[in-house]
């Protein structure tokens, strides 16, 4: 998995951003009790800028064109909720400080782009390609919250083993 990942966020090999978006629905089509009272579906967001793709939008619009009958809450194509303007330190191969520091960068660079109003007492799902320290996820649940949010669920392709 880990291998497929890096192909599609570092190299943009984009077949796999449609297996990851299928992926994801068939998550939410097989976990209806997990997705009860969930408002919004949103990736967590790479930079605008970022080469060669936004894997993580990438991804999501997959998801959104395989969720044929609209049955999740997820953004169409072009108009992601969340939305990350700036480029912040990468977190890959770092050590656990490095990567709290990135991840509190990521959340304070992260928007939500709908209504405000949209987030007051939502229930997020929030998705990653992959969790090492939690960090990021964390740093960008707690904006959310600030923002409104009620609850902020994560949800990510691959996790890490950890290492000591």
């Amino acid at each position: 998995m880990r291998y497929k990942i890096q192909r599609l966020k570092y190299e943009g090999v984009r077949g796999w951003a449609l297996i990851f978006g299928r992926l994801l629905i068939g998550w939410m089509e097989t976990h209806p009790e997990r997705m009860q009272g969930v408002d919004h579906v949103v990736g967590n967001p790479t930079h605008t800028g970022r080469q060669p793709l936004q894997h993580i939008e990438a991804i999501m619009d997959a998801a959104y064109a395989e969720d044929v009958t609209r049955t999740f809450p997820l953004s169409p194509p072009g108009r992601h909720r969340l939305v990350k303007a700036a480029e912040t330190p990468r977190s890959a191969t770092k050590p656990l400080d490095a990567k709290r520091a990135a991840g509190a960068a990521h959340a304070a660079a992260v928007t939500w782009a709908g209504d405000l109003h949209d987030l007051k007492g939502a229930t997020i799902l929030l998705v990653d390609d992959i969790l090492t320290s939690g960090s990021t996820l964390q740093h960008v649940a707690l904006r959310l919250r600030a923002y409104g949010a009620a609850d902020v669920r994560g949800l990510v392709l691959a996790r890490v083993p950890w290492s000591g």
